[in-house]
This record gives C-alpha cells, sequence and structure tokens, in this order.
C-alpha cells in the first residue's frame, strides 16, 4: 500500500488500521519497555496498533506483566545476556532500540551486541533513540551513540536515527528546588537547549514505528532552542514568584550539586554536560518534530504548567 501508514488508517478508525496490520502481518518491537522512554512508546502504539502485533524485550519480564495482560507479547531480553537477544528479537519486523543506562564500556558492548542479534533475528527496519548532533557532539556520552550509529548502518539494516535533544523532564529536579526557594544555578552561560517533553519524542518514535518512508533517515528531535535564563523565567511565572538565576563557572557548580546531595560519581557528567551547552552541543534548529507528529512540540511554558501543576 504505497504511502500508507498506521496513522493515516488510525484516522479513519481502527477497524482499518487493523485490517493493515493483519494484511502486512507486522510485529513491531520495543526495547527496554518497562522504562521512562520505552513505556511512553508503548502507550503511543497501543492507541492505533492491535497488542498482538507488538512484543517487548526486557530484562525482567515481571515488570511487563501489565503489558502481557493488555495483550502484548511479552520476552525476556538481557543485554548483558546476549545470548538471549537474537530470540527475543525473533519475528520482529521492525523495532525500537532504546539506548541502555551505563557507563559508556558497558553501553556500547550492550548496543553493539543489540544490533548483531538483530541483524542474525531478520529485523528489517531499526529505529534507534541516539544523541542530539551524535556525529560531532563535544559530548563523552555521545561516543556510545556514534559507534552504535555506525554498526547498524554497517549492519545493513535499514534504520532510522532518533537524535533526541533534551528532555524537560531532566530539569526537574532543579524545578523542585526552586519551587522550594533555591536560585537556579548554571555553568552553562547562553548556551541554548531544545528541550522536549518525553512523552513527545515517544510519540515521534511511536510515529516512525509505524510509518513508512522513514528508512535511513536522521531526525534532529529538538523544540525551540532557548537558555536556562528563559527557561528558568518560564518557571518563574508558572510558579508566579522570582526565580533567580545564578551564573558560575564550572568549579563553584560542581560544588553546589555536591552542596545539594548529588553522588559525587554522577557530578563529573553534570559539569560536563554545561559545558557542552555552553559550547552549543544541544542547540538545534530543526523541524523534525513537525515532519514527525503533524504539529511542533508542545511550547516549554505551556509544557510546564502541566509538569509543575499540584
Amino acid at each position: 500500500m504505497p504511502g500508507m501508514n498506521l496513522g493515516a488508517a488510525a484516522g479513519t478508525g481502527l477497524g482499518e488500521a487493523e485490517a493493515l496490520w493483519e494484511v502486512e502481518t507486522m510485529k513491531i518491537l520495543v526495547t527496554g519497555a518497562t522504562g521512562q522512554l520505552g513505556s511512553l512508546v508503548l502507550e503511543n502504539l497501543l492507541q492505533s496498533v492491535p497488542p498482538e502485533h507488538l512484543a517487548v524485550s526486557v530484562r525482567d519480564p515481571r515488570k511487563a506483566e501489565p503489558l502481557r495482560r493488555r495483550g502484548v507479547d511479552v520476552r525476556q531480553g538481557d543485554f548483558d545476556r546476549p545470548e538471549t537477544l537474537e530470540e527475543a528479537f525473533a519475528g520482529a519486523q521492525r523495532m525500537l532500540l532504546i539506548s541502555t543506562v551505563g557507563d559508556e564500556e558497558t553501553r556500547t558492548r550492550q548496543h553493539l551486541a543489540a544490533v548483531a542479534a538483530a541483524q542474525r533475528a531478520g529485523v528489517q527496519f531499526i529505529a534507534y533513540t541516539s544523541l542530539a548532533k551524535a556525529d560531532q557532539s563535544p559530548l563523552s556520552l555521545a561516543r556510545t551513540h556514534r559507534a552504535t550509529e555506525e554498526a547498524i548502518r554497517q549492519s545493513g539494516i535499514p534504520y532510522c536515527f532518533l537524535r533526541n535533544n533534551w528532555y524537560l523532564e531532566n530539569e526537574l529536579g532543579t524545578m523542585e528546588a526552586v519551587r522550594g526557594g533555591a536560585p537556579w544555578v548554571t555553568a552553562a552561560g547562553s548556551g541554548r537547549v531544545g528541550w522536549a517533553p518525553r512523552r513527545e519524542y515517544a510519540e515521534a518514535a511511536a510515529a516512525v514505528l509505524t510509518g513508512e518512508g522513514h528508512e535511513n533517515t536522521i531526525y534532529e528531535l529538538s523544540g525551540q532552542p532557548i537558555t536556562y535564563d528563559d527557561l528558568a523565567a518560564a518557571v518563574a511565572h508558572v510558579l508566579d514568584r522570582e526565580v533567580p538565576v545564578h551564573h558560575v563557572d564550572e568549579g563553584t557548580f560542581a560544588h553546589t550539586l555536591k552542596e545539594a546531595g548529588v553522588p559525587e560519581a554522577m557530578i563529573p557528567a553534570l559539569v560536563e554536560i554545561q559545558q557542552a551547552i555552553r559550547q552549543g552541543a544541544l542547540d538545534v534548529e530543526s523541524d523534525d518534530f513537525q515532519k514527525l507528529l503533524g504539529r511542533p512540540p508542545t511550547p516549554v511554558p505551556e509544557a510546564l504548567r502541566a509538569m509543575l501543576a499540584r
């Protein structure tokens, strides 16, 4: 059905969407489906895809029991046990590989094992959650994404790289501190970030998995880039209070994190992120959300009203 996608079918009623999937006998698999992003992707998919056409690969199937009860095929796939992955991916035509959590060596090993397993399992399309400007980003965490993107290219499997900018939820800890009266402390200077709500990155991933014409593409998914001053001003408006912004150097920023109780092992990475933002690593002007969602992402002030309402 040239030009047909599930979104179009869903617009005319679930019956036609189901008919489309019955004809194509398509199986979509999502890794990390019990995580914050993966669970949102599944919720999006379940709005238009019959559950029997969905599978998830998870380390602990017990955590995915609610999905199983809804009819989703729950499989055990442990990224630290590569021998489990080929069976977990078997029969899936389309796959969303959600990047894992951990140190660089661990994540890279896990991702490359997953790509190799997908190739052996005969997966026909991989969407991968990458990082903004992964091919040139100064962030150390970009090295894993570059290695994974290259492995997917080398596999010969058609792909889509979803280069996600920063989740607005990443700033929730600071927002809650600000609600409690703390100033906003940043070492990012006038660097801009393309914040967007996590649910919209999930919606974009679901659109790629259920649509057509996304083979061998790269989407830079970014909200309208703004500075921390802009973000703090938006938070101040929602909270109806002043939010002072303290611009500090990296040493002071690290000390502030330590005083706030942030684990010392995490502090270097958080400092590096601020440095990279100052250098423009997350300053991305893109209309790729519009291409995938049919609309721009929710403006930050509107998204904040929903996030901070209580």
